[in-house]
């Protein structure tokens, strides 16, 4: 095989696979950081939060596809783990979700308590005063959040909660 025809070989392999990537909603993994969204080149997973007080998710992204059931929390903090065209797959806490289409989310930050009896501390210590303590199943608005705390708004409240006590917030996630 001459070096033209194997480069040539090379480079339809490599378009085909881009193809394939595109048509499914695969993200594009790079060498050097997380995998990028092929519609909106932000990372995946990435965390959202669902716009409208109810949204269909479809087992598939067009209209087309069966409605499988109805989110029905505004606010509720989703992880997107595939993008296609103007549709986003998405799983909820459980684990569970399906396709959403994008005017139904939002990039506002939110979570959702996991953990019963999770307190707001003032400081991110400890033994830092409490501000209030938060039901599981309560949906926060995320602040700012350091290695083993985030910063959250709840109910008129606001304090410090640790990462396992909530979800919606990757583990090694900084913001401020």
């Amino acid at each position: 095989m001459s070096v033209f025809a194997h480069w040539f070989r090379a480079i339809q392999a490599a378009v085909l696979a881009l193809v394939i990537c595109a048509s499914t909603g695969v993200a594009q993994q790079s060498d050097t950081g997380p995998a990028i969204g092929p519609e909106t080149n932000l990372p995946l997973p990435r965390f959202v939060s669902l716009r409208a007080g109810e949204a269909n998710v479809r087992r598939g992204p067009s209209l087309s596809h069966r409605i499988d059931w109805v989110f029905q929390r505004q606010n509720m903090p989703l992880q997107v783990i595939a993008e296609y065209g103007h549709w986003r797959r998405v799983i909820d806490r459980d684990g569970q979700g399906g396709w959403v289409h994008y005017r139904m989310l939002s990039g506002a930050r939110t979570v959702v308590i996991e953990q019963p009896e999770t307190v707001l501390r003032t400081r991110p210590e400890p033994d830092a005063l409490e501000n209030a303590m938060l039901e599981p199943g309560v949906v926060a608005r995320l602040g700012d959040c350091i290695p083993e705390w985030c910063q959250l708004t709840a109910g008129g409240y606001r304090g410090w909660a640790p990462k396992t006590a909530i979800w919606g917030v990757a583990d090694a996630e900084i913001r401020d």
